[in-house]
């Protein structure tokens, strides 16, 4: 891939009171605090050049602490090309693509429209406790001489599925239930802040993980080291479940949606000690929605 032009694109949404960021209030905490100005790289609404026949490779990062970003780009598809946790087999092209905070894509774009300006825009998602906006990230300008650039058909050849060499159902699995009442976040009925819920992990073992949604909203989980592949979700955006359940693709970052439910494949592998998982809405992270996960 390094033969093509790469961008780094950081995905933020804020809100200012003059020149400080505006207070937090108690409904922030709940609904997660999304702000409304949306910016990339810092500015409003930038202008990237594209030559007419280029392909351009844009690793997006969603830095936003409750924003869910539905990426759709005007005239165009985009290539999925790597996850959270690295590269996948090939290119999947897809003309949505939802990104919770925290949650990393790797994509490529061909310019192979008619010259011009095209929008990357979010499309509404909800995520119930947000608003449903069509927003416009930044704009993409045909500029320069034509050139000739073709999405590859290999990406990484070692990428696959780990179901297809593991019998996953002699595998322990762990349920993990993600609770919002009265102003607090839970996972397995336990309080981050009061006394936090401990999963302990063995080093060298597969784990299945049942991630349980009983809550009024999404939420995005992450967990530290060890990333993932997952294997079912239930409810929530169908482009989302298709490409993750079925690319070999490594996730760290994951929706489980509304009173849903999300099955992952879980190697730990890596690391010995304590690591942590919690709703990567940063707000519900703050309320108490974190766990410890031990690894010995």
């Amino acid at each position: 891939l390094s033969g093509f032009e790469t961008h780094i694109f950081i995905l933020k949404k804020i809100s200012l009171d003059g020149s400080e960021p505006t207070p937090y209030t108690e409904q922030d905490f709940i609904d997660g605090k999304e702000g409304d100005m949306v910016l990339v790289n810092g500015l409003i609404n930038p202008v990237l050049s594209i030559k007419p026949g280029q392909v351009q490779r844009w690793r997006i990062v969603n830095a936003s602490t409750a924003k869910y970003y539905h990426l759709s780009m005007e005239g165009h598809k985009l290539h999925v090309i790597g996850t959270d946790g690295g590269l996948l087999d090939k290119p999947y092209p897809v003309s949505e693509l939802l990104m919770t905070p925290g949650e990393r894509v790797d994509l490529l774009v061909k310019a192979d429209n008619k010259p011009g300006a095209f929008k990357l825009l979010s499309l509404p998602y909800d995520r119930r406790g947000n608003e449903l906006q069509k927003i416009t990230l930044m704009t993409i300008e045909y500029k320069g001489k034509p050139v000739k650039e073709n999405i590859p058909k290999k990406i990484n050849p070692h990428a696959k599925r780990l179901e297809s060499d593991i019998d996953i159902s002699t595998l322990p699995k762990r349920k993990l239930y993600f609770i919002m009442a009265n102003g607090q976040g839970f996972v397995n009925l336990k309080d981050f802040n009061e006394e936090p819920y401990v999963l302990t992990s063995k080093v060298g073992t597969y784990e299945i993980w049942e991630l349980i949604n009983i809550s009024p909203m999404d939420h995005p989980i992450h967990h530290h080291i060890n990333p993932a592949q997952i294997l079912s979700i239930t409810g929530g955006d169908q482009g989302y479940t298709s490409l993750y359940t079925s690319t070999p693709a490594w996730k760290d970052t994951i929706n489980i949606p509304f009173q849903g439910k999300l099955t992952m494949l879980v190697p730990v592998m890596d690391f010995t000690g304590k690591a942590l998982f919690h709703c990567h809405i940063l707000e519900h992270e703050d309320i108490g929605m974190m766990g410890i996960w031990e690894m010995v």
